[in-house]
């Protein structure tokens, strides 16, 4: 695992976007996993300014909460449609999500995650990190070896989609790729920010390897680039420049 500690926010960003830019037009790259929520979207916008051609990109969602209706704006697979497929000219037909509705939501996970094993897998993935160091909604206690499923959600993940859909839903379950197909990807960008994220990033990088901090399965990727704001890099114990 690298680690990129930067100032601030701002320059986080950049440097993630560099970074992701570089890899998304290299050579053989086909298959990207994005996920939802606030922490990604500046550096999907950052992409867009550069106005890379990726119109050869087939791009899938991380994950989804289960229960919110299909036409909410703030689902995973409509804000990542709106804020990275569409700005970076992506077609449609190239786009995979997974469906919210309960009783789709299993056999939609499930499929998503055949259909990327049947394409060989992911070429990038770019995640956020969860308070609690989820992964998707793969929750504290998910094996290194699970694979795509609904599941229920942890107390601290409930209370951040309360947040996030100010209060309009508060999913309790959700549905997401399972770690087997995550830690399998070829290259890794992952990101956090923030005070909050502190002992999420500690847990990561100095805990023990295993399922209480899903993240930390991450330790021995070898190719995953973790991007810290100084806030969220403060519980470390080992500094490590940009």
């Amino acid at each position: 695992m690298q680690l990129s500690i930067h100032p601030d926010v701002p320059s986080a960003n950049r440097a993630a976007a560099a970074l992701l830019a570089g890899w998304l037009s290299a050579p053989g790259v086909r298959n990207l996993m994005l996920p939802g929520g606030n922490t990604p979207l500046e550096l999907y916008r950052l992409i867009a300014e550069m106005r890379p051609s990726l119109a050869h990109l087939r791009v899938f969602a991380l994950d989804e909460y289960v229960g919110v209706p299909a036409d909410e704006p703030r689902n995973c697979a409509n804000l990542i449609r709106r804020t990275a497929v569409e700005p970076w000219g992506v077609p449609p037909a190239q786009y995979f999500t997974i469906r919210s509705l309960e009783a789709d939501a299993l056999a939609s996970v499930r499929q998503h995650e055949h259909r990327i094993e049947a394409w060989g897998g992911l070429d990038v993935l770019v995640l956020g990190l969860g308070q609690n160091g989820h992964l998707g909604f793969n929750e504290p206690g998910s094996p290194e070896d699970c694979g795509a499923r609904v599941l229920d959600l942890d107390a601290t993940s409930i209370e951040a989609n309360r947040r996030w859909f100010s209060g309009d839903y508060s999913p309790v379950r959700g549905a997401t790729t399972g770690l087997k197909t995550l830690l399998a990807a070829r290259q890794v960008l992952i990101l956090a920010f923030g005070p909050p994220k502190a002992d999420a990033v500690k847990a990561m990088v100095e805990g023990p390897c295993g399922p209480v901090c899903p993240a930390s399965f991450l330790q021995g990727h070898p190719c995953c680039h973790l991007v810290l704001d100084t806030a969220a890099a403060a519980g470390l114990n080992v500094r490590h420049a940009p």
